[in-house]
């Protein structure tokens, strides 16, 4: 189980570099932690393949120094098979919030762990 654990940290620690500014603005970074085969679909709806968010990430939200940060909380996640982690958690930026769910994947040692899928959904403001 000790596996399961240290593969749900790392997939964690990557979601969290994610999040970081330094990290979104960086090409070099993202490329490290997207998959080749990578898909999004935004809480905006828009889908988003590897090599648009190569090219737009440091554009989004989130993506300056000076400006908004996405502040997750409630980041849980489980190992669904040997070399995949399912994520969930919330995230607050610019007063809205989104329920997010990741899909990480470790084909090998060499590349290591990540992003496959990610999904993003608007939380209602009323939305307890």
């Amino acid at each position: 189980m000790v596996q399961g654990a240290d593969s749900v940290s790392a997939a964690i620690e990557g979601e969290l570099r994610l999040l970081d500014p330094a990290v979104r603005s960086s090409r070099a970074e993202v490329v490290r932690l997207l998959d080749p085969e990578f898909t999004e679909v935004g809480a905006s709806g828009r889908r988003y393949t590897y090599e648009e968010m190569l090219t737009e990430l440091h554009e989004h939200p989130g993506g300056s120094a000076g400006g908004p940060v996405y502040e997750p909380s409630e980041i849980t996640g489980v190992l669904l098979a040997p070399g995949v982690v399912h994520l969930t958690y919330e995230t607050r930026f610019d007063g809205r919030r989104a329920r997010r769910s990741s899909l990480w994947r470790r084909r090998d040692e060499e590349s290591g762990w990540r992003l496959y899928h990610h999904q993003g959904t608007p939380v209602p403001p009323d939305t307890p």
